[in-house]
């Protein structure tokens, strides 16, 4: 096994913020950068055995925490005034922090869920290619059927309510996603009430989507409780001059236990990363390969 540098280092927001962040970096020469952007409320340390594999395979990796989650909390949440396109800036601050660390290599994004949804905001003319896990929309009619006869009590009633009378969304109190801001929770709400889930936020935010030209793969599981195929899809439309490539595998045909939402990024998946994720990153070796046609595309 190759050994792993790993360093905290600090990422500068444009409104003056401070983000914490991680870099893993290979003990020898790298060969390209990886951005892993991650899920609501999901800090940055969730993903250190997927940076440290990316690591070994001689990708400089960086983690990051959004503000008002793990490293980048400041107090507690209630005093976090994000909403959902700040975190986006974050996001978007964490890729031209990498880019100034990039040494002209490549970069490739890495969005789990959220991180998936934001990428139109960030500079990604800096990136040479995005692989989207476990992302789409949003819109509460799309999410898987077991889901579906819950959420419309959470978006019209409880996070409304909640995070209103409490200055924040005592998620982890009602065991639903974990605390969040409550400008974040309330404007997430808005976009899981219409169809057009972010892309309902404005004209703007739909031309961000028309103006991407990355090359995307979007890694999808038939058995994600959070996401369906329909959500990817109903994501994917906005894209205009880029073609996302969908990959939707069943733990059955990868001949593992179950995967869901989070699973691919849990150390027990590492079977899956050669084959699933390390084929789409850009390296100076080669440039992230195309997906080939399979089921489910």
């Amino acid at each position: 096994m190759t050994t792993v540098i790993e360093r905290d280092t600090v990422i500068p927001t444009e409104d003056g913020r401070e983000l914490a962040g991680r870099w893993f970096e290979p003990a020898s020469d790298p060969v390209g950068v990886v951005v892993i952007a991650p899920a609501m409320a999901t800090p940055g340390r969730f993903y250190r055995s997927f940076a440290t594999w990316l690591s070994e395979q001689g990708l400089r990796t960086l983690t990051f925490d959004l503000r008002g989650v793990g490293g980048s909390a400041r107090g507690h949440v209630r005093a976090e005034s994000a909403d959902m396109l700040r975190w986006a800036g974050d996001a978007a601050a964490a890729l031209r922090h990498a880019r100034d660390h990039a040494d002209g290599l490549p970069i490739s994004w890495v969005g789990h869920s959220l991180g998936g949804q934001v990428l139109p905001f960030v500079d990604h003319e800096d990136l040479a290619g995005a692989v989207l896990v476990a992302t789409g929309s949003g819109y509460w009619r799309l999410a898987p059927p077991r889901l579906r006869r819950t959420v419309p009590l959470l978006w019209y009633a409880v996070a409304p309510v909640t995070s209103r009378l409490l200055g924040y969304f005592p998620g982890r109190r009602l065991r639903m996603v974990g605390d969040l801001p409550a400008g974040v929770m309330l404007q997430w709400a808005r976009w899981c009430r219409h169809p057009d889930y972010i892309a309902s936020e404005s004209v703007e935010v739909r031309e961000r989507f028309a103006t991407v030209r990355t090359p995307i793969v979007a890694l999808a599981f038939t058995d994600d409780s959070m996401m369906s195929r329909g959500s990817l899809d109903s994501l994917l439309r906005w894209y205009r001059r880029t073609t996302p490539r969908v990959v939707e595998s069943s733990p059955e045909d990868l001949g593992v236990g179950p995967i869901g939402h989070f699973g691919l990024f849990r150390s027990g998946s590492r079977p899956l990363w050669d084959t699933l994720v390390l084929p789409h990153l850009a390296t100076t070796h080669a440039p992230a390969r195309p997906v080939p046609a399979g089921p489910g595309q």
